[in-house]
């Protein structure tokens, strides 16, 4: 204790207990990270053993806890008020996700219809080329949406947008004339499809990562720098 209270070891002693407790606290955020990855899981398993919900036989009142459940529904698109969401790539081709509302009997709901070139569609007038007009059947999965970026994005501006950095659902429907689902449709791409828009389904991985190996290694640190501080102190005696 003396030497641990001396004064040319007071800077050190503080070191290793600050680097102990950080080593402790990123080994409890790798558990809290795995934790989430296994709720992840289990709601997708869940809801894929689901059957598919027909929207059109009635909206369930907490949809918005069915992330990645198979939905369809058919209705007609609102073409005047849909948006894009930039920074969308097709294999290596930059461009926009094209995200239109979709009525039908039970309301309206977001559709991302997919991938579009940025070449040629800048603005709202340029996506009408690609118009499905009448009634449509879309099915896909139930998706929500993004209030806020993910680590390094972008944050949507405030006001009227035509061109998003994140699907906010809650704030597209704000600035529509009438309410909207909490959530939207990713529509399932159709193999070979190359004619935009080109849908698309995010590829998961349901596996628990190396969230639990992080974490042993971080414990490991911090139990190396606590108990092995006070052995390096008798050596230096």
């Amino acid at each position: 204790m003396k030497k641990i209270l001396s004064r040319s070891w007071i800077l050190t002693t503080l070191l290793v207990f600050a680097g102990t407790a950080v080593c402790v606290r990123l080994g409890i955020w790798q558990l809290d990270r795995l934790e989430q990855r296994r709720a992840f899981n289990a709601q997708v398993t869940s809801m894929r053993a689901e059957p598919m919900l027909d929207l059109n036989q009635g909206v369930p009142a907490e949809i918005a806890k069915m992330e990645w459940r198979a939905v369809t529904v058919t209705g007609e698109y609102d073409f005047e008020h849909q948006v894009a969401m930039r920074n969308q790539y097709h294999e290596t081709e930059y461009g926009y996700h094209l995200i239109t509302p979709l009525k039908f009997s039970g309301g309206t709901v977001l559709v991302n219809r997919g991938w579009i070139p940025a070449d040629g569609n800048s603005t709202p007038s340029d996506w009408r080329k690609y118009d499905e007009t009448g009634q449509v059947t879309v099915t896909g999965q139930i998706r929500l949406g993004q209030e806020k970026p993910a680590f390094g994005g972008v944050a949507d501006a405030e006001g009227k947008l035509d061109v998003w950095n994140n699907l906010n659902v809650e704030r597209i429907a704000e600035q529509s004339p009438y309410p909207m689902l909490p959530v939207f449709i990713q529509q399932n791409e159709n193999a070979g499809d190359d004619v935009p828009p080109i849908p698309f389904q995010p590829e998961i991985e349901l596996t628990e990562g190396s969230h639990f190996g992080y974490a042993l290694q971080w414990f490991s640190f911090a139990a190396v720098l606590f108990f092995g501080y006070p052995f390096y102190l008798r050596k230096q005696k």
